[in-house]
């Protein structure tokens, strides 16, 4: 999920109030905008390559985890029948439990980040026969941050990387978490058991090679059938990344949030504009030259940045031409009617969202 600051927008609707780390408001890293969720197509490539495939605004009250699940869902609908089962990694903002449990009829696997202060537990043991009252819903307590408490893991695995060093994967299967956001909050039913795996990732070093490096976990559901893959798992992760450098270059190069609309609308389609220029750099990257500065190294034509591929792609637009008519010179725009007032425009404040939701209460019938 990504942001479109719009702090002085005070006549543009929907607007929220979101993290951002270099504007501040009032000594806050928080800021009024539109934020957008965007799926991109990831591979295993080292480069900053993606491919968007969605992307979709947030109403500032909408719930992210319930959105998420829903872009994918419409996701798994254009993709065609028969092919293998796609992976879709998260990061840590979004809780594994409530997208596991909104995927969990999905033909899809889910990998999210997590806290390295998460608990989890284990299955109970079997009820003994003729023991009274309720029967225990959580078994051993598994805390990440207390190596104590971690039972033998259920999967192990340890490969060597050229810019990781040794890494080392350790799985641990059928844990969950206590739930507290489910659909049947605060109807005074049981809370749902999501299970899934704990994967726990230690790297020998990192490549900026600037600090240590911290251990990374990972939650990892999946269809019942489906096989966990450790070596996949932690691969596909780091690849998430790449996300972050399209981001960057859609905003700071294709000018995203260069523009200001007024109304959602208008950012939409800007949007989807923009999504659509990147999507045409890519698919432009094996004909266009190597346009580089003069203090860059040459590189081969599969492995050119997009800021390069933007820099060659004029040129290749004088050598395909374009079905547009040339633009033709008009005259001046006759204006508003003279009398006419509009008014000032309205102002719409922007939405904050609540610390906690609504609870629904069981009527009795």
């Amino acid at each position: 999920m990504t942001t479109w600051p719009r702090c002085d927008a005070e006549c543009s609707p929907s607007r929220g109030y979101y993290y951002h780390p270099s504007r501040h408001s009032a000594g806050q890293p928080i800021i009024a905008g539109w934020a957008y969720q965007w799926i991109c197509q990831l591979g295993f490539d080292r480069d900053s390559w993606t491919a968007p495939v969605d992307a979709a605004r947030l109403h500032p009250l909408d719930d992210t985890d319930q959105q998420a699940a829903c872009q994918v869902r419409a996701l798994l609908g254009r993709l065609p029948a028969g092919g293998p089962v796609p992976l879709v990694v998260f990061d840590a903002g979004y809780d594994s439990a409530q997208l596991s449990l909104d995927l969990a009829e999905a033909p899809v696997v889910v990998l999210v980040r997590l806290r390295s202060d998460r608990c989890f537990y284990a299955d109970p043991p079997p009820w003994p026969p003729g023991a009274t009252g309720r029967p225990r819903r959580h078994g051993a307590k598994f805390n990440c941050a207390d190596p104590t408490t971690w039972p033998v893991p259920t999967a192990t695995l340890v490969c060597q990387d050229d810019q990781y060093g040794t890494v080392s994967v350790t799985a641990w299967t059928g844990l969950h978490p206590k739930q507290q956001r489910h659909p049947g909050h605060g109807t005074g039913g049981p809370r749902p058991i999501v299970r899934g795996t704990v994967i726990r990732v230690q790297v020998e070093r990192i490549p900026a090679r600037t600090r240590p490096p911290k251990v990374l976990w990972l939650w990892w559901a999946g269809p019942a059938d489906g096989e966990l893959n450790l070596d996949l798992a932690w691969r596909a992760y780091i690849r998430r990344f790449d996300l972050e450098h399209t981001v960057r270059f859609v905003k700071q190069t294709l000018g995203w949030i260069t523009p200001r609309p007024r109304t959602p609308e208008q950012a939409d389609r800007w949007t989807w504009l923009v999504l659509a220029a990147y999507t045409q750099l890519r698919l432009a990257r094996q004909v266009v030259a190597d346009t580089r500065l003069p203090w860059e190294r040459p590189r081969p034509a599969e492995r050119l940045s997009p800021a390069r591929v933007r820099r060659g792609f004029p040129r290749l637009l004088c050598t395909l031409g374009s079905p547009a008519a040339t633009p033709k010179p008009s005259g001046r725009s006759p204006g508003r009617p003279k009398g006419s007032h509009r008014g000032p425009a309205t102002r719409h404040p922007a939405i904050k969202k609540p610390k906690q939701k609504a609870t629904t209460t069981a009527k009795a019938a």
